[in-house]
């Protein structure tokens, strides 16, 4: 391999929650690191060394990397061109009628075509609707590049970044032995154990994961809902039958569903059947149909259409600052046509994403009825006398709406 490269890792994409962690990770670990984002903003804040958003653990880390000259960030798409591997974390989105755009990352890579070079490996990390891997091969060859290709799917969950890129087996797939081999000794730096599979296979990987989950969250708020419709306390039930039973250990509690990937995912499955996923859209319609679920019952007990609703937290899980897909928006814009008034909070959540929101303290005074939306642990042990919609028992008063 070739050892005239300035960098030994470029991250396309990497000024966010996917791309970031893996860059600092790298660079911590002896690879020498750089990150293109199109974002001045997002470059700027990692130069100075803060983390974009939150992400426990890594600003230290950014910190190092950048103090000892192993890493660096960038708008200039001309870094691409200095790096044996180059790291794409680019999503494949759904639009606005749940169809994927498998044409998404060929499209970004497009401006960085010129600087590919035929030595280099291109990694494909983010979720992709399954053949987007041998779409962008085509597209590379069409160009006249030989160069490698892979996908190298994350695994992680926001939050947990500086912990699971070092300790979760790393799925690794390329349509050459060589690709695979040249993957395999670069996220070696992170974790001893590989997986191998094809490019195809490790695709599906990533999608049923993902999709897996949001059937299983998807089964447990069903449950709660049949469960909270006859006046019974799912969380009772829950903790009754998974007790020291290990076939039902698995069995999670209900909540909201959300984030930039699990509804996405399941949709991207839907359309790789042709529609059929079943499974898939019923999931769908009981996740995304849960925020509807508390409101419709809190309607036979409040006049809500003359009271104000308080929501607990507005980020899409506890401990993040991160409101993509988050159900707390939904429900905001439902109470929106059935509250008199609808006011929200979130300890994590900055004024510049969201400047509708209210501090803690003024929320508990003028709402009537309070809903949890994301389990912050910063809501535990929260005293009021006014009724609080509670689907994740954070409160411990079980979860009867």
């Amino acid at each position: 391999m070739p050892t005239n490269f300035e960098n030994d890792v470029v991250v396309i994409g990497g000024g966010g929650h996917v791309g970031l962690p893996l860059a600092i990770a790298l660079a911590d670990r002896g690879s020498k690191t750089v990150v293109y984002d199109l974002s001045a903003t997002a470059v700027e804040t990692i130069l100075r060394g803060e983390m974009p958003f939150s992400e426990p653990g890594a600003e230290e880390v950014l910190q190092r990397v950048l103090a000892n000259g192993m890493f660096t960030a960038s708008t200039d798409a001309a870094v691409v061109g200095t790096a044996e591997n180059v790291v794409v974390v680019i999503g494949t989105p759904v639009d606005e009628h749940l169809n994927p755009d498998p044409n998404a990352i060929p499209a970004a890579l497009e401006s960085c075509s010129p600087y590919f070079h035929d030595d280099q490996l291109l990694i494909l990390r983010s979720t992709v609707y399954p053949g987007v891997t041998a779409l962008v091969e085509r597209m590379l060859r069409d160009k006249g590049l030989a160069t490698e290709v892979a996908f190298c799917p994350e695994r992680i969950a926001e939050h947990k970044a500086m912990e699971e890129l070092f300790t979760l087996p790393q799925i690794v797939s390329s349509r050459t032995q060589s690709g695979r081999e040249r993957a395999s000794t670069l996220f070696r730096t992170l974790t001893d154990e590989i997986v191998d599979l094809e490019p195809e296979e490790a695709e599906l990987a990533k999608l049923f994961t993902n999709t897996w989950r949001y059937i299983k969250f998807a089964a447990a708020n069903q449950f709660y809902m049949m469960a909270n419709s006859r006046g019974l306390d799912f969380e009772r039930i829950r903790a009754g039958l998974t007790y020291n039973y290990p076939r039902a250990k698995d069995l999670p509690g209900p909540g909201f569903a959300a984030g930039p990937c699990l509804f996405k995912d399941a949709m991207q499955l839907a359309a790789f059947s042709d529609n059929q996923f079943s499974l898939g859209h019923s999931a769908m319609l009981v996740n995304e149909g849960l925020p509807l679920y508390i409101v419709t019952q809190l309607e036979k007990r409040f006049d809500l259409e003359n009271l104000t609703v308080g929501i607990l937290g507005m980020a899409f899980k506890a401990g993040s600052d991160d409101i993509r897909s988050s159900l707390s928006y939904k429900l905001r814009r439902v109470l929106k046509f059935r509250a008199k008034a609808v006011i929200g909070t979130d300890p994590y959540v900055p004024e510049h994403i969201d400047d509708t929101l209210l501090p803690l303290d003024a929320v508990l005074e003028k709402a009537d009825i309070l809903i949890v939306a994301t389990p912050h642990t910063e809501y535990r042990g929260l005293t009021t006398d006014k009724p609080v919609a509670d689907v994740w028992n954070l409160l411990g008063n079980g979860v009867v709406v």
